[in-house]
Order: C-alpha cells, then sequence, then structure tokens
C-alpha cells in the first residue's frame, strides 16, 4: 500500500519503523561481532555463535523464545563491556560494517510519509542513546527505544526500559496521545511478529521482509506484505558528515546489541 495523500494525509499523523530487517538488512545486535573479536572483546568462539545467531535470524528470522536465547548469549558477553571501548571500535569499522546495509527501499519510504506530512518514528528495542543518533541521521522526526543501564562508564546487563512487543504499542499509542495522531491514519513497518502489537495498534500496517509466523498473520488480516531487496550505501544515500557517521551511527548500532539481548538476565534466565 503507498503511503499516498488525500484528506488522510492532511490529519497529524506518523509513519512507525522497526529498525532491524526494516530499514537496514541484518541483526544491529550481531553485526560487530568480527570487529569486537579483533579489539579483543570476545573470543573467537562467541564471535563464532554470534555468526551463527546471524545467520539463524537473517535465514528464518526470530520468535520470542528465539530471541529470549540471543539475548541471554548477549546478555553475558556484553556485561561490564566499556562503553567508550566499543565506541571507538565501531567508530573505526564502521564504514566496513553498517555502511552497505540500509535498505533503499525504507529510506525511500519514509522521504515518501515526509513528502504526505506524516512524522517518521523509528521503533527499536535498542537504546535511547543508541536509536536517537541513527534517526537523526535518517531524518526521522522522533525514536521509541529501550534505556540501557550503564554504571561508571560500563554496560551493567540491565535494561531500565524495554521497548518490546507490546511495550512498543504501548509506547506508540502514549506517543500518538502526546502529538495528536489518529492512529487510525498512522503506519507501521516491522519484519517480526514479535511487532505484531506494534503494528496492529495503527491503521496501516504493513509487514516488511517478515518472517514466518508474521506472514501467516499478514495474510489472515490483509496487510500488505513489502519486500526490501536493495542495501546501499547510507552516506551515498543521506548526505552526512563522515566524522558524525562514524560517531553515531557506530555508537547506535553497537549499543543496539546490549540493549537487545539484556532482558533474559533481568528475568533470571
Amino acid at each position: 500500500m503507498s503511503p499516498g495523500r488525500g484528506p488522510a494525509a492532511a490529519r497529524r499523523s506518523a509513519a512507525f519503523f522497526d529498525l532491524d530487517k526494516t530499514i537496514i538488512a541484518k541483526s544491529s545486535s550481531l553485526a560487530f561481532s568480527k570487529p569486537f573479536q579483533a579489539g579483543g572483546l570476545i573470543t573467537r568462539g562467541a564471535m563464532l555463535r554470534s555468526a551463527y545467531a546471524q545467520f539463524v535470524y537473517l535465514v528464518g528470522g526470530a520468535d520470542h523464545d528465539q530471541m529470549e536465547k540471543i539475548r541471554a548469549f548477549m546478555s553475558q558477553l556484553v556485561e561490564g563491556w566499556d562503553v567508550a571501548t566499543v565506541q571507538e571500535i565501531v567508530a573505526e569499522t564502521l564504514h566496513h560494517v553498517v555502511d552497505p546495509i540500509v535498505y533503499d527501499e525504507a529510506v525511500s519510504l519514509m522521504d515518501e510519509h515526509h513528502r504526505a506530512g506524516r512524522d517518521v518514528v523509528v521503533v527499536s528495542a535498542s537504546g535511547t542513546e543508541v536509536v536517537e543518533p541513527i534517526g537523526e541521521m535518517l531524518n526521522a522526526d522522533h525514536v521509541i527505544a529501550s534505556r540501557l543501564q550503564v554504571v561508571d562508564g560500563k554496560y551493567t546487563g540491565e535494561i531500565d526500559y524495554y521497548a518490546y512487543a507490546d511495550e512498543k504499542a504501548r509506547a506508540i499509542e502514549a506517543m500518538a496521545a502526546d502529538r495528536g495522531y489518529d492512529l487510525d491514519d498512522c503506519f507501521a513497518y516491522s519484519d517480526s511478529i514479535t511487532d505484531a502489537p506494534m503494528l496492529e495498534a495503527v491503521g496501516h500496517p504493513h509487514a516488511v521482509n517478515p518472517d514466518r509466523e508474521l506472514r501467516k498473520l499478514a495474510a489472515s488480516k490483509g496487510w500488505p506484505v513489502l519486500q526490501f531487496t536493495r542495501p546501499v550505501t547510507l552516506r551515498s544515500r543521506i548526505p552526512v558528515k563522515p566524522t558524525l557517521a562514524a560517531i553515531t551511527v557506530g555508537t547506535a548500532i553497537t549499543l543496539g546489541g546490549a540493549i537487545w539481548f539484556s532482558r533474559r538476565r533481568r528475568l533470571g534466565a
């Protein structure tokens, strides 16, 4: 379904975009395994487990149970990491890891929504301090994100607020009430069945590169299914200063991994 224009577009509304496999072509939380190994943060064995998890995620998607298993692994992995060290490694390796994996279709769709007068909101389980810079680079108007706990400059493995599953829908509803969005006129995009509540919260849900369960749900509800297949270099699509790109996107993609997989530990798994 095209964002379109007309009477609905004239009312205050927004388009909500998930991040992984919707805006970018990989799992942001697993993309930096090799640089982290080279920087001494993880072992070769952990790097290989990360690569396998990335493969499973890309091929089959991840339901709630799979997400919890991967999150448990990553929670143990990142606990105690020094934030400044992580940022330095990612900044140095950013152009090799992140630049080529932004979907051209996603960026074009965001542009269409802006031209139709809608706000664009990036909704992610990654942390506020990491999603906001990505949102800024993508010209998003707002972000909804988790808040990762840091003590004395190190990740604790805990989170203060987790924007995941049902909580994404609640956050979208709260933002709509605060900013005056008509949810019936809003759009949402995601690849994962875990984001079904987010998609059901708006009048125009779209499944993007959906996993098997989301594809079934989309078929049963008549939701449009989109296939994004053209990753492009971010800086070729959105003009930004190279230093800003290195700092903001690098930080965002890296810390996103810590947020995405930290809840398992807090649940006592």
